[in-house]
């Protein structure tokens, strides 16, 4: 089967297909800077850093004759659907309407699967409009649609993260089940027990692992791994790290002193995952945009390294991450967990060749 992977960013969702057996043939992504992070870790992806309104048939040479089964995948940006977005979630956001070149494309090649990503809120925002829409779409061309929520976190992914798909194959062609789930879930512990131990503003992008491997999530990171890569976090202020010394594990920002929140003009507007403190003995809450919500690590006083945040999103340690501390934080934060993408794709896989 081959690939192509609309809205890439990172690569999160082709390194799943590719550990499949999948050959992403191209992914699509606008951004230079994260497109880069692609390239490095996808060699043999050819990466198109144009606007997706520019891309078509003679952009993606090849899959109009090919010989092999086609799936399109990935998902167009999510922040206008987010839960989180009250201000510009609704029909007037432009990037709101972007899965329209999806559907384009979709039509162009026929693809013989479909595996649409996003978030969940795109459920409820404008009543379903936007969903309404691309599964319409997809039916109308000739596909059979499966919708369903999964939580990364029954996959196998140190994280409770939930995220819609739309699986869709040509004509009803093959049968889709969805992948089982399992039964024991992956701790934070399980995740970064072995990572290095960092400061506060660490720069030091490269760092020998603190103790061997513990658990088998981490060995399943590490791989052949004898480093740890990516190891930078966002340096806080004096006073925003005595903040943090407050707050215990499953703590938040109600757990600091009044006194040290005197900056906010109303600070009981705050949202319950700001000031959060990561739970040892639990998946970690969502992995978004982490250093503006200031998640904090579950045993020391400062926020989440790039790595660590990697760790929590099934990234293997070999996965490198280029650009600003800012563009990887946005990079790992935006990602479709590799192991997620990689227990739908083996179900495609699985019907498409049973």
């Amino acid at each position: 089967m081959i690939g192509l992977d609309l809205f890439s960013g990172a690569g999160g969702m082709s390194l799943g297909a590719i550990q499949c057996g999948i050959d992403v043939r191209y992914a699509i992504e606008i951004d230079k800077e994260i497109a880069l992070t692609f390239k490095k870790n996808h060699p043999n992806v050819d990466v198109i850093t144009q606007d997706i309104c520019n891309v078509d048939y003679k952009t993606l040479s090849g899959l109009e004759e090919r010989k092999e089964p086609l799936v399109i995948f990935g998902g167009p940006p999510c922040q206008g659907f987010s839960t989180s977005n009250q201000r510009n979630r609704n029909s007037e956001n432009g990037k709101n309407w972007l899965f329209k070149e999806y559907l384009r494309l979709v039509k162009q090649f026929m693809p013989e699967w479909i595996i649409f990503e996003n978030v969940k809120g795109i459920l409820e925002t404008e009543k379903g409009i936007f969903l309404d829409f691309i599964v319409n779409g997809f039916k109308i061309l000739g596909y059979q649609t499966h919708i369903f929520v999964l939580n990364a976190a029954d996959y196998g992914i140190p994280q409770v993260r939930n995220r819609l798909f739309v699986v869709a194959s040509l004509n009803g062609r093959k049968e889709f089940s969805l992948p089982h789930k399992r039964k024991n879930k992956v701790t934070v512990s399980e995740a970064l027990k072995d990572l290095p131990f960092i400061e506060n503003g660490s720069s030091v992008f490269q760092m020998e692992y603190s103790e061997p491997p513990r658990s088998e999530y981490a060995k399943l990171m590490r791989e052949s791994c004898t480093k740890s890569y990516n190891n930078l976090v966002t340096r806080n202020a004096p006073h925003i790290i005595e903040r943090y010394a407050f707050i215990p594990q499953g703590g938040n920002w109600q757990d600091i002193p009044k006194k040290l929140m005197s900056n906010y003009k109303d600070v009981s507007r705050c949202h319950t995952g700001i000031y959060r403190r990561l739970k040892d003995s639990e998946p970690s809450i969502v992995i978004g945009n982490f250093r503006k919500n200031m998640l904090i690590h579950p045993w020391y006083d400062r926020g989440l390294s790039v790595r660590e945040a990697a760790r929590l999103q099934s990234f293997p340690d070999s996965f490198i991450f280029s650009g600003t501390i800012g563009s990887q934080q946005q990079q790992v934060g935006n990602a479709v967990p590799p192991l997620l993408a990689k227990a739908i794709f083996e179900q495609v896989m699985k019907s498409e060749y049973q």
